[in-house]
């Protein structure tokens, strides 16, 4: 099946922006073709309607009815353990990788140029010696 994620209640999804970005909400209830109501109890986003287009939606969903209130949510939210699931998530780890890497400090940056440096001067003094025992293999 090309698409897994669709747009329904109980899908937990990412807000890409607004006033609310980085954190995570449930889609409560659809409005209408454009808008949804979310509720985000364990991330501190209130009851509201938001847009489509500032949801991502995740692989992670929830068992709850539609226009459920905050305290099932809540419930549903803790049981299915949805917050541990997305810190241990890839998505969730690249998002705090680049924000790691946006606070580092000129010299944090630079041990990292000179960290990069010294593994790329091992792995290519490593591919030397392969190639040069494959070139001397390929000469018998």
């Amino acid at each position: 099946m090309p698409y897994q994620r669709f747009v329904e209640v109980g899908r937990v999804a990412f807000v890409a922006h607004g006033d609310d970005k980085g954190k995570l909400v449930v889609i409560v209830d659809v409005i209408d073709q454009s808008r949804a109501l979310v509720d985000g109890p364990c991330s501190g986003v209130n009851r509201k309607d938001m847009n489509f287009k500032a949801l991502h939606l995740t692989p992670f969903t929830i068992k709850i009815g539609p226009s459920a209130r905050s305290g099932p949510v809540r419930k549903a939210w803790e049981k299915a353990d949805v917050t541990k699931k997305w810190s241990e998530s890839t998505w969730a780890k690249k998002l705090a990788s680049r924000e790691r890497r946006s606070q580092l400090s000129d010299f944090e940056r630079f041990k990292l140029m000179k960290a990069k440096q010294a593994r790329n001067r091992i792995i290519n003094v490593e591919f030397g010696k392969l190639r040069n025992a494959a070139r001397k293999a390929a000469k018998k």
